[in-house]
């Protein structure tokens, strides 16, 4: 039986740490390379302060494959030591589902809106352009083959969605997709 060759896998992880929080922060993510760097597969991983937003890290790590990865991510010893990350940083990763990137925002390393507006967003973009595609462009392909047919709503919906309705309509609705986090008062510098 061929034994499929390894594939290495890097991931980038999103931290907010908690304003006053850096250098405790910064001891932390010395025990996290530490301990990474004893688990078999791991390769590297560097450490990078956003530019512009003091409170923002992210982490590139490699593995040599998915399994080393995931047995890293699993392990018992890397679960005690974010038990110890307790108020001091927030960590953001989440599995995508493929609608993410038609609400990215550039520049910004921010969590995908729920699902839940991703649907609707969607369905406002995905709605109006089927009702034009029925009236317009459907009946003068009444007489193709099926499968024809059915090439035409992907063939013109898709390129139209990702390249022009998505990013319009993710501009006009970003209040309502991305709402500001307000800090409370108390939690402001010099209050």
């Amino acid at each position: 039986m061929e034994q499929r060759g390894r594939e290495p896998v890097t991931v980038v992880f999103t931290w907010d740490v908690a304003p006053g929080r850096e250098r405790d922060f910064e001891r932390w993510t010395e025990s996290l390379r530490e301990a990474a760097g004893r688990y078999p597969g791991h390769e590297d991983a560097t450490w990078l302060r956003a530019e512009g937003r003091r409170h923002r890290y992210y982490t590139v790590v490699r593995f040599d494959d998915q399994e080393s990865l995931d047995g890293w991510l699993d392990s018992p010893e890397r679960r005690d030591l974010f038990e110890r990350l307790g108020g001091i940083a927030e960590e953001h990763s989440h599995r995508t589902t493929g609608l993410e990137t038609w609400f990215s925002l550039p520049g910004e390393s921010v969590p995908a809106p729920s699902k839940a507006k991703m649907i609707a967003v969607t369905f406002c973009a995905v709605y109006p352009l089927s009702l034009l595609l029925q009236a317009f462009v459907t009946p003068l392909a009444q007489d193709w083959p099926l499968p024809l047919k059915a090439l035409l709503f992907p063939a013109i919906v898709v390129p139209l969605l990702t390249l022009l309705v998505m990013p319009a309509l993710s501009r006009a609705l970003r209040r309502w997709l991305y709402p500001v986090r307000r800090v409370p008062r108390a939690a402001r510098p010099g209050h």
